[in-house]
């Protein structure tokens, strides 16, 4: 008899990091790049496999960009417990200044059989907003 694994979405753990990139800016064309980190730990006691990605990119003029897709950069990462999957990507903005936010969609992963995301119970975990800005725009 097999046992139905559990999982809390609060014991998945989201960290940023952001860096403004002026090199790959353009400021007289209201171009701002910015590069963020993410870092998702597992504290549970059950892998987890990130399937898919939103994201509302907002900027200061309060004009939203919705971003979907599979998987981050490439990868539909599998987090076992105690451990933390961390990668880098980017945005551009209009303004020197916005947020974003967003949720992964996530299913358990069982160690002891390959996933298969049909079967399993996706549940959300959200991103907490975070900011981006220039190191100048909130002095």
């Amino acid at each position: 008899m097999s046992q139905i694994k559990t999982l809390n979405p609060a014991l998945i753990g989201i960290a940023t990091q952001t860096t403004y990139l002026p090199t790959h800016s353009r400021p007289e064309d209201n171009q701002y790049t910015f590069a963020y980190t993410i870092t998702i730990s597992n504290a549970g006691d059950v892998s987890v496999q990130l399937l898919s990605r939103f994201w509302q990119i907002t900027d200061a003029d309060g004009d939203v960009q919705e971003v979907r897709g599979e998987g981050v950069i490439g990868e539909q990462p599998i987090i076992r417990p105690g451990r933390y999957f961390r990668y880098t990507s980017g945005a551009t903005l209009p303004t020197p200044v916005g947020y974003m936010n967003g949720e992964y969609t996530m299913i358990l992963h069982d160690d002891d059989r390959p996933p298969d995301p049909k079967e399993q119970l996706a549940f959300e975990v959200t991103i907490p907003a975070f900011t981006l800005h220039t190191p100048t725009s909130l002095n």
